[in-house]
């Protein structure tokens, strides 16, 4: 009998969605069990939460651990160009037979039963991980961490908070705290917490949460520095000083991201390779990702062409930081957003570094903004706006004033993974 393709079984899941989105985890403990709780059965776990840098630090864990010739699964949302994408097994993207096949088998088990499809693609993942080999598991949360799907693993070898700033409030709360409070939902008895770079309001939370559970707290400015000096990148524990390559992911916010991989490596025992290997090996995509080839890149010639997926104010801010690093070139930007986003928010930050915003729908994406209120926004905050029916006219009008421009397509992943399949 000849299975269904991974994209028709992950269309079949979509139908299980309930109608009202409870934030528990009873569902997922429901489905574990069908399919004989592979959670139990991973190897040992290191769990991420945040709001911005998820993605980023639990790259560099996996490029550290490689450099230090082990082997590690990792789960991470949302996908780009490919739903394999956020499946990879002892550090290669599933293939298609095997994602198949746990689908199949998680679907099967499941009988029917409301479960959102995030919830019923994690115990797939948990399911392949249970299965392969590997010395790690890597574990980003999808959403918030106290109700995220990721958050049944009750005894990880380490936890990890990135930056906590405003982001899906409807779901996590309208403050910093509130979210905080949802975010620290990870932190288990007993068990390491790695803090990133933080807000008051937010450390504040995260420690009271810590301490409630006797989980020793390793935060940035405390127990852990890192920093620039002289164009290297200088991190500082109770262990000693290492001067290391800065991140080969592009933006100042990356050395705070890099600090809490290396944070994590030197508590987990890894030495000093495993972290330069962190900072000097680590790829993520559409994070500031310079494009180099493809039927874009060749549609820009002499123009330089940039992808980036953030897509909330702290995100932009970050961006912001990182084009004033850049060498000075003129710059406009292509900017498509969803409509839960805060656009003027994500979009002021970055008025003062662009010369034009073209605004985009997301292609295919049912709650995009319009291109007409992307654009509203943009002028709102001061940046001449334009509105495009695609990149593609917004890229061949920019170029047709400004020829040698820097183009930044920006502000959502899924318009991100719509250009690299696009661009593929």
């Amino acid at each position: 009998m000849t299975r269904d393709t991974s994209d028709a079984i992950l269309n079949r899941m979509m139908a299980l969605h309930p109608k009202i989105i409870d934030l528990t985890l009873d569902r997922m403990w429901r489905c574990l069990n069908a399919v004989g709780d592979p959670h139990l059965r991973v190897p040992p776990v290191i769990h991420v939460a945040g709001t911005n840098g998820k993605g980023s630090t639990q790259a560099m864990i996996r490029a550290g651990i490689e450099a230090a010739g082990q082997s590690a699964h990792a789960y991470t949302s949302p996908h780009l160009a490919r739903f394999h994408e956020r499946i990879r097994v002892a550090g290669e993207i599933i293939s298609e037979d095997r994602l198949s096949a746990y689908l199949d088998e998680v679907y099967a088990a499941n009988g029917g039963g409301s479960i959102t499809y995030f919830e019923i693609t994690t115990v797939a993942a948990f399911l392949a991980f249970a299965r392969e080999k590997a010395d790690w598991t890597l574990l980003e949360v999808g959403l918030g961490g106290r109700h995220d799907a990721t958050n049944v693993i009750a005894e990880p070898a380490l936890t990890i908070i990135t930056k906590i700033d405003l982001d899906h409030q409807q779901f996590l709360g309208d403050t910093i705290p509130e979210i905080a409070f949802q975010k620290a939902g990870i932190i288990k008895r007993n068990v390491p917490v790695v803090v990133g770079p933080q807000h008051d309001a937010a450390l504040e939370v995260i420690e009271k949460e810590a301490q409630r559970f006797g989980a020793p707290v390793l935060a940035y400015g405390q127990h852990w520095h890192v920093g620039q000096e002289n164009g290297r990148m200088v991190y500082q524990d109770e262990r000693g000083l290492l001067d290391l390559p800065l991140p080969n992911l592009r933006g100042p916010h990356q050395v705070g991201n890099a600090g809490m991989a290396i944070a994590a490596l030197r508590h987990l025992g890894f030495d000093e390779v495993a972290c330069e290997g962190a900072v000097t090996s680590a790829y993520w995509p559409a994070r500031m990702q310079r494009l180099r080839e493809g039927p874009l890149v060749e549609r820009a010639k002499r123009a330089e062409l940039w992808l980036d997926g953030g897509h909330n104010p702290a995100a932009g801010k970050a961006l912001a930081e990182t084009l004033e690093g850049l060498p000075k070139r003129p710059t406009h930007m292509i900017c498509g957003m969803l409509s839960t986003k805060d656009v003027v928010g994500y979009l002021r930050p970055l008025a003062a570094h662009a010369e034009t915003l073209h605004a985009v729908a997301i292609p295919g994406e049912a709650a995009t903004l319009s291109a007409e209120d992307t654009a509203a926004a943009a002028s709102d905050v001061g940046l001449e706006s334009h509105v495009a029916a695609s990149v593609s006219e917004a890229l061949d009008d920019i170029l047709s004033h400004t020829p040698d421009a820097r183009v930044l397509i920006c502000g959502s992943l899924y318009l991100a993974g719509a250009i690299l399949r696009e661009n593929g």
